[in-house]
């Protein structure tokens, strides 16, 4: 039995793990792990998209949410959905750019501590005791603005980044623009505080990074007791440069600057750069911004490209979330250059458990789907159009062979399930007519062992998939 149509419109292929999501634009990434998963964060570019639609153009005033998604294995990723920042903070204009943190507080409750750009003209900060929410805000006003007294030398005091060092005090950088009296080597902008114990206060005043040819995407990581402060440079040509031992940046590159007193100015030591800019590596050249984060035992770097944009037939500006891995000499905190490319990967670190539920928003990629919400979460996937399908990569059936595929499903159709390729025989097939998501269950057609990659494919537009496994 063969689909009368497999939906074809395919932005992101099974070879590649790259972009994260194939069908959401996001950008600007953070991180925080909770519970042995790993949540990404970012700037919600497809809010823009569906905005201005294919034709229009990415620049950014529509932006006022955010994208989660989580993985536990680095290549299959759910999508959670969004942060409605208006929603939670009514003041803000747009909502960049975010850097997350979390700590175990005196409630013994974890508390997520999520730091914004409000457009080009501060930062805000919303908190979570969950890493999908509910948030709330707590100031109901800018942490940090043009008018916040100490950074009248600070034109754009956005793109945060938060780190919490071993004593348990959190940090906040920020910066943009150029200083009355800066220079394109020197644009004195680029800010750290130290914060309160209420992680929404100030407990320092603000001090200068002397990072040069700085632009934006400040980020705060906190490695073997040393503070490591990473920044996007500028497009600016490199006629000055006064730093031994330290070649200039390519342009719009990241780079990276170290010390072991924060607010010590000139402590900071510039140590080079670690990722050029993507039109420097045969993708679109747009702007940089990363985020590094440790994860069983690998240190990966989150960023963004314009990979997905062309498939999705738009030139708009629109980015996607990407990951890599950087290897990090903890020791004496080295950075070892890393660069992307169309087919940019990394490794399944854990397979997936046929045996546990699995939701179906979660997949390495997808094709012809949307997500089904329940407020701003997401709660199913849904076949937009005949079709369509999933496939979840590197499942671990083990040794015991599967005899029942079963899952919770909604609409009138079938669903297949293919291992290892889209023309196989169907494992298992599920038919049904659902007005709501019920259990429906299929024998196995022959026992399964191993690992494989699975295809879960829907025959008919608006069949709704919660979550599947076997048995």
């Amino acid at each position: 039995m063969k689909f009368t149509q497999v939906c074809g419109d395919v932005y992101k292929t099974e070879e590649c793990s790259n972009p994260i999501s194939p069908a959401v634009f996001c950008a600007d990434p953070t991180a925080i792990e909770y519970e042995g998963r790993l949540y990404v964060y970012g700037t919600n570019d497809h809010q823009q998209y569906e905005t201005v639609g294919d034709d229009g153009k990415n620049t950014y005033e529509s932006i006022k949410s955010f994208v989660i998604f989580s993985t536990d294995d680095m290549v299959n990723w759910t999508y959670h959905g969004k942060i409605d920042t208006e929603a939670v903070a009514p003041w803000i204009m747009s909502s960049w750019a975010p850097s997350i943190t979390s700590r175990v507080e005196d409630d013994g409750l974890t508390h997520f501590y999520l730091y914004f750009s409000n457009n080009g003209c501060g930062v805000g900060v919303i908190t979570a005791t969950s890493p999908t929410g509910p948030w709330s805000d707590p100031l109901g006003k800018p942490l940090v603005s043009t008018a916040t007294p100490g950074l009248e030398k600070c034109p754009n005091p956005f793109d945060p980044g938060v780190c919490i060092d071993d004593d348990g005090v959190g940090w906040l950088s920020f910066g943009g623009g150029k200083a009355s009296d800066g220079t394109d080597y020197m644009p004195g902008v680029s800010r750290i505080v130290k914060l309160g114990d209420d992680m929404i206060s100030f407990a320092s005043d603000f001090a200068e990074i002397n990072a040069p040819y700085f632009f934006e995407a400040s980020e705060l990581n906190y490695i073997n007791g040393t503070y490591v402060y990473t920044y996007n440079n500028s497009w600016e040509k490199r006629i000055e440069w006064g730093i031994e031992g330290a070649s200039r940046p390519s342009a719009c590159s990241m780079s990276y600057m170290t010390t072991k007193t924060p607010l010590d100015t000139d402590s900071w030591v510039y140590r080079g750069d670690y990722f050029p800019n993507p039109g420097e590596c045969g993708l679109d050249y747009s702007n940089n911004h990363s985020h590094l984060h440790k994860y069983k035992g690998k240190y990966y770097m989150f960023h963004h490209t314009m990979l997905k944009q062309s498939k999705m037939k738009t030139r708009g500006g629109f980015r996607s979330l990407c990951v890599s891995e950087l290897p990090v000499d903890e020791e004496n905190v080295v950075f070892t250059e890393t660069k992307t490319s169309a087919k940019s990967n990394v490794t399944q670190i854990k397979y997936v458990d046929p045996y546990a539920e699995n939701c179906g928003e979660a997949s390495f990629t997808s094709a012809g789907v949307s997500y089904e919400y329940d407020g701003c979460l997401v709660k199913a996937v849904r076949a937009e159009e005949s079709g369509a399908w999933i496939y979840v990569k590197g499942v671990d059936f083990g040794d015991r062979k599967a005899e029942i595929f079963s899952a919770a499903v909604s609409g009138n159709g079938r669903i297949e399930v293919r291992a290892d390729n889209m023309e196989s025989k169907p494992m298992a097939v599920l038919e049904f007519e659902n007005d709501s998501c019920t259990g429906v269950y299929s024998k196995v057609s022959e026992g399964i062992e191993g690992v494989h990659d699975l295809y879960i494919m829907m025959s008919d537009e608006n069949i709704v998939l919660d979550c599947w496994s076997f048995i």
